[in-house]
């Protein structure tokens, strides 16, 4: 199975505070990496608006990325810290290849799961 057959069942989230500098840039990067796997995954938008929230969402500040609900990050498994704060990634948004990564290990799971 490629990762072109298993995009329909992918859902990318990227969860973000209003204003955040960092939240558009990582949206375009994500198309930009669908594009180049030739994956149609749904992304969707998601705003946090207050602390609770972003508790109630596991928020580990903006902007956070997760395929089919697993952030991107696998070291963010462990991590506790939410609230409404800025994410920081070397370089400011998640490189290419940690979302192509993510990415592919989802489509790598659906195809399992088949």
């Amino acid at each position: 199975m490629t990762v072109r057959s298993q995009c329909s069942r992918i859902e990318i989230d990227v969860l973000y505070f209003e204003d955040c500098p960092n939240h558009l840039p990582t949206v375009e990067r994500i198309h930009a990496v669908l594009h180049q796997e030739g994956c149609g995954a749904k992304v969707r938008e998601v705003l946090v608006s207050d602390v609770e929230t972003a508790r109630y969402v596991g928020f580990l500040g903006s902007p956070t990325v997760r395929v089919n609900g697993i952030d991107i990050e696998p070291a963010a498994i462990d991590r506790r810290d939410f609230g409404l704060m800025c994410r920081t990634y070397t370089g400011g948004v998640p490189s290419h290849e940690l979302i192509r990564s993510a990415i592919r290990s989802a489509a790598e799971s659906e195809g399992r799961e088949q």
